[in-house]
């Protein structure tokens, strides 16, 4: 038997951000706050900062951050790969890092947003609705939105944390846009 790169936007994005968060704890500890992390204060007229709008999913505080993306990405991103292709994945993470990363710095121009969580969310809602048809909405779907962003809108307004429930909640919509933008996976 031999081993197959057989997801390779999701094993690329595994390995990118692995190996930003090792570098950032070991040789560069400034890196995250340089590339991998949304600009505070956004600068309009300033290049890089329109570039972390989408690099800040790469970056992660710790080792415990990255594992818990992490782990839900590389158990749904495969998944998604197989039933959407590489390149709509790949599109679906551009797409929903870049309003998150935009509404943050618009919303909360003063907080700093890093990782994947709401790539994470985008994969659990798309996945949710990987099996539907058109004029139908899945059961599994609606449940799922009511449990994980119904839980994120919870936690949004009773905790107060390091937490970023905003990326959570528009990340889950970007994913449920692009499910139902997509319509039904490739067979």
């Amino acid at each position: 038997m031999k081993i197959r790169y057989n997801a390779p936007v999701t094993l690329t994005f595994a390995f990118a951000s692995a190996l930003v968060l090792i570098l950032s704890i070991t040789i560069m500890p400034s890196l995250t706050a340089l590339w991998f992390s949304t600009p505070v204060p956004f600068r309009a007229k300033v290049f890089q900062d329109y570039i972390k709008l989408f690099t800040y999913i790469f970056g992660h505080a710790s080792v415990q951050h990255y594992m818990a993306n992490f782990t839900m990405i590389l158990l749904l991103g495969p998944l998604l790969e197989a039933a959407y292709g590489s390149g709509f994945l790949l599109l679906s993470i551009a797409v929903t890092a870049a309003i998150t990363g935009l509404m943050n710095v618009l919303l909360f121009p003063g907080t700093v947003l890093l990782g994947a969580s709401g790539i994470v969310f985008m994969m659990i809602i798309l996945a949710s609705i990987t099996n539907y048809k058109k004029g139908e909405i899945p059961l599994s779907f609606i449940l799922v939105m009511i449990v994980y962003l119904g839980g994120q809108i919870w936690d949004a307004l009773a905790k107060q944390d390091n937490i970023s429930q905003f990326a959570h909640i528009a990340g889950g919509l970007a994913g449920s846009v692009m499910g139902f933008f997509r319509g039904r996976p490739r067979p």
